[in-house]
């Protein structure tokens, strides 16, 4: 028999497969990831209708788990070796709406961050209209939230951002991105830009191009427009930009892109940053910067021939799982060369 299970229903589902719930049991997850961080996923779904997305139609309205539920997970997690923790949700800055009647991602990631031992927290996906300016606050105080933002901005034409029911201006994306790099010096944005949307023309693309240019983002990812079924772009709007012109915009916008992200890595070049090594990989150990998420960002390379460094009980090798300080000692226009300078203690949170 075919069964419908909502959101994190985790209980009706073990116990229509013949199986015993154990809430004492359920935050013991499997990572599938390195042992040393964990994705955390804080909501599911979404209340947003922008009118290209599928997301709301395939996971519906957003359901937030209770904040207890996810710091006694964190817990959990660092009890097992966990240190760095990815923050994520289809809506990050919506979490809580459902539960508590306000936005509550700023005191949830206050409440993450007090939990000893975690070092790391990185938030993924947050949404421009009615941005928490709380949550600046919270990345500004705390040491062990990462200088890091991924929020999707999609365009820049109000042309575009009305046709994609975006619900923000071009006015006031420009002042939020001012407002996110004053409240939170040195921060990293990562967004996505969206080229060939339905009547997008070359004013619009221009405008996108000097918006890019201005902003200067750390991390950019972009792709060309493609419907999808039962959206409202799909049933309001012909896809009228031709491939050709979407790749052609496309290929422009992430050569722009690629000379900003070589001259944010140069600036680099001197300095001393944290990083923590996830793998081994041929001659070198790989790792990141606070600033780089697993898997999507660029990565730092350190040689194995320069990885017996010092540690506050003499010296060790660096291992998978380690946070050093290191020099950065070349660029290229995506990754990181770096020479291990010390292992970095456990440290309380701040």
């Amino acid at each position: 028999m075919d069964r419908f299970y909502g959101k994190f229903d985790w209980e009706q589902i073990i116990t229509d497969l013949g199986n015993a719930y154990h809430p004492e049991a359920a935050n013991d997850r499997h990572l599938t990831t390195p042992p040393h961080y964990a994705y955390l996923k804080i909501s599911e779904g979404c209340n947003r209708h922008c009118a290209y997305c599928a997301i709301p139609i395939i996971t519906g309205k957003q359901k937030s788990r209770p904040m207890e539920d996810i710091v006694e997970e964190v817990r959990t997690l660092v009890a097992k070796g966990v240190k760095e923790f990815q923050v994520i949700a289809q809506e990050l800055t919506g979490y809580g709406t459902d539960l508590y009647g306000k936005r509550m991602i700023a005191e949830l990631v206050d409440r993450i961050a007090d939990v000893p031992g975690v070092r790391w927290i990185r938030l993924h996906y947050a949404y421009p209209t009615d941005f928490p300016q709380e949550l600046l606050q919270v990345m500004a105080r705390r040491d062990n939230v990462c200088k890091y933002l991924d929020i999707a901005l999609q365009h820049i034409s109000d042309n575009q951002l009305t046709a994609m029911r975006r619900h923000i201006t071009s006015r006031q994306t420009y002042d939020l991105i001012k407002t996110i790099r004053r409240e939170v010096p040195g921060i990293h944005l990562r967004t996505t830009l969206m080229v060939g949307y339905p009547g997008e023309t070359d004013e619009d693309f221009r405008q996108l191009i000097d918006f890019v240019k201005w902003a200067k983002f750390e991390r950019m990812g972009a792709f060309a427009y493609s419907e999808e079924e039962g959206t409202y772009s799909a049933e309001h709007f012909a896809d009228d930009v031709p491939d050709e012109v979407k790749q052609a915009r496309l290929s422009k916008l992430m050569r722009v892109q690629q000379q900003i992200s070589a001259d944010v890595q140069q600036q680099k070049v001197g300095r001393q940053m944290p990083v923590v090594i996830d793998r081994e990989e041929g001659d070198y150990l790989v790792g990141r910067t606070e600033y780089d998420s697993p898997e999507v960002d660029p990565e730092v390379l350190i040689s194995k021939a320069n990885a017996t460094v010092p540690s506050p009980t003499g010296k060790e090798s660096l291992r998978p799982g380690d946070f050093c300080l290191a020099e950065i000692t070349d660029a290229d226009d995506f990754d990181l060369y770096a020479r291990p300078v010390r292992i970095i203690s456990p440290s309380p949170n701040n």
